[in-house]
């Protein structure tokens, strides 16, 4: 599909370059100025335009990697043992995609990080290991492969794996590159480990049992008072989810997670879902704002990013850039595909700046 425009009309800058205004564009550099009929048309595009690049990283390519950070450093040495997943055009701000970094994090039995807090949001999505723990301003909570746990911005937080576990690794979500530019972001160690306000798995036992919350819950935080979103919940209630309503032609079952209390976003400036895509599902293309990072929880399929074909399989993690035409496929006859994702949604939908488009041609499937 053809989204280019002209620029030789008018209301667009067509100003034709010439020595006395060459010398007047000097002359406005001098004094920390220019005139903005030179730069108009590149940062007013047409249409929303990304400096990122679709991107896969296969786990089978990194998992010993990830695995031999442990051997070379600590968690404390460290701060955090991660190995990071970089887009090849946004390496000078550290992102996977747009303003979303994410990174693969290793913790074996027996150890754990100090306490910290910053203004970046965080999340993590654990892909494998047993006996993984998070603290999350004093409340603990244990954690399985494919649970969904979040670390709201400012909230202390620590992970470890106990005695007698499984090396976990997981996948984390950030929006440093966001905060970091808007110079907003900041960073502290707390003195010792958080001493437990309430019992083990208190957050995802009190918010996350059955659609009930307390009667007597005063939360007034941003952010949902659910820390961690289990799969063996999650799974079960997409499959009844598929039952009664009808897969959709671009994400097959699209769920969020969400803050129980309010039906929004998990958090201010990031979102997650987990899409469910049934056996032999053909996803049409489409795009919009915001930027998304995938892991595929379960399965194997592929997606097809501006006209390039990416196979995934579980554990493997890609991107779609902001207005990206994309589709996603599941390989099975007969298995369906579950894929995470986390966007920057909660921002772009605060500031009104979504929008999307479906594509027409080819009854609606992009050619590689």
């Amino acid at each position: 599909m053809n989204d280019n425009h002209s620029d030789d009309q008018i209301g667009r800058a067509r100003v034709q370059n010439s020595p006395e205004l060459e010398a007047y564009y000097k002359e406005l550099e001098s004094f920390g100025a220019g005139a903005l009929w030179t730069v108009a048309n590149d940062i007013e595009p047409w249409e929303p335009r990304s400096s990122s690049v679709p991107m896969l990283w296969k786990y089978d390519d990194l998992r010993e990697l990830v695995l031999k950070s442990s051997e070379l450093v600590t968690p404390e040495q460290a701060g955090r043992r991660v190995v990071y997943l970089v887009n090849d055009k946004r390496k000078d701000v550290s992102a996977a995609v747009g303003w979303l970094y994410t990174g693969i994090q290793v913790t074996r039995p027996g150890e754990s990080t100090s306490a910290h807090k910053h203004k970046a949001s965080a999340l993590r999505f654990i892909m494998e290991g047993k006996g993984g723990y998070t603290v999350v301003d004093g409340n603990k909570i244990t954690f399985e492969v494919n649970d969904f746990v979040i670390t709201p911005n400012s909230t202390w937080h620590e992970h470890g794996v106990i005695e007698g576990g499984k090396t976990c690794i997981w996948q984390d979500g950030l929006d440093i590159p966001l905060v970091n530019a808007l110079e907003a972001n900041d960073y502290a160690v707390h003195e010792g480990k958080q001493a437990l306000i309430n019992k083990v798995n208190y957050s995802p036992s009190t918010f996350g049992c059955a659609g009930l919350i307390p009667a007597d819950s005063n939360w007034d935080k941003p952010y949902s008072p659910l820390f961690k979103y289990s799969w063996k919940a999650v799974y079960p209630a997409l499959i009844e989810i598929q039952k009664v309503k009808e897969v959709d032609k671009f994400d097959g079952i699209l769920m969020q997670y969400s803050n129980p209390l309010t039906g929004g976003h998990v958090m201010q400036t990031m979102g997650a879902s987990m899409q469910l895509l049934p056996p032999e599902f053909k996803g049409k293309a489409h795009k919009h704002t915001g930027s998304f990072v995938y892991q595929c929880a379960k399965g194997k399929g592929y997606s097809i990013i501006n006209g390039k074909r990416f196979d995934w399989a579980e554990r493997d993690i890609f991107c779609v850039p902001s207005w990206a035409w994309h589709e996603h496929h599941n390989k099975s006859k007969i298995e369906d595909a579950c894929l995470f994702l986390f966007n920057d949604l909660p921002v772009i939908e605060k500031l009104g700046l979504y929008q999307s488009r479906d594509y027409e041609e080819n009854n609606g499937h992009q050619q590689t």
